[in-house]
């Protein structure tokens, strides 16, 4: 687990206030309350259809609550669309990856990058992605989408880190990975993490990866919160054990 945030680096980042969202007349978030402090790694656990992925993709302006209030550092950003909450600092990586399958390696990186204009700074970002995922440089020239999973995955993070985000919405990173890729993936976000104070939002099926990841951990459950503690703590609760580790 990264180190705990020092009080210096604590601050109210993003606060999600009794958010309910619906899909039609399918009530998916019903009033969940959560909040995200600069600096930690925080990560949402449940079961297939509990509403996590939902979560992040109202917090990202993809899918807006139709009641409550999304706030980063105390702006209303519930109903701003998902292009100017990204100008904001929050970058989403969605289930599934989503990179561009017919753009090469460098050119997806490019892509993160365009709402930048700091050439400098491009290319510093460019060079720490590659230092976190060297398979990535040695594939710069070949298109995405002929990529093994596990690559797409470091790209898509990587693209996401080239916008630099202040908050990084990770959805399901370790889907559809062997174990060793999964734990070099996780490896890295707690590296990312620690490097750059990003605050890190990661919604997870795998829990006990999920939650030795994370500073705080919140469990939801159709549609809404029932539990929220330390990740340490979380991976010691009996009831979290039965439902969520397989003991």
């Amino acid at each position: 687990m990264s180190s705990k945030p020092t009080w210096e680096m604590i601050q109210n980042m993003l606060r999600l206030s009794n958010i309910h969202t619906y899909y039609g007349n399918i009530h998916a978030l019903k009033g969940i309350d959560i909040q995200v402090e600069q600096g930690e790694v925080i990560s949402l656990i449940g079961a297939n259809g509990a509403g996590k992925s939902t979560t992040l993709l109202t917090t990202s302006g993809i899918v807006p609550a139709k009641k409550g209030v999304v706030e980063l550092e105390g702006e209303d950003i519930t109903h701003l669309p998902p292009d100017e909450i990204v100008k904001k600092g929050i970058c989403h990586v969605p289930e599934g990856r989503r990179i561009f399958p017919y753009l090469t390696v460098a050119e997806n990186l490019d892509m993160g990058a365009f709402l930048r204009n700091d050439k400098e700074g491009i290319k510093e970002d460019i060079h720490y992605v590659y230092s976190l995922f060297p398979i990535l440089a040695d594939r710069r020239n070949q298109a995405g989408g002929t990529l093994s999973g596990g690559e797409q995955q470091m790209l898509a993070i990587s693209r996401a880190l080239m916008s630099r985000p202040r908050i990084l919405l990770l959805d399901e990173p370790s889907l559809g990975l062997a174990p060793i890729i999964v734990k070099q993936i996780f490896d890295i976000i707690n590296k990312i993490n620690q490097d750059n104070k990003t605050t890190i939002f990661i919604v997870e099926q795998n829990a006990n990866l999920a939650l030795k990841a994370a500073h705080r951990g919140y469990v939801m459950e159709n549609g809404a919160v029932t539990m929220s503690d330390t990740g340490e703590n979380l991976l010691a609760n009996e009831d979290v054990k039965k439902a969520y580790l397989g003991m």
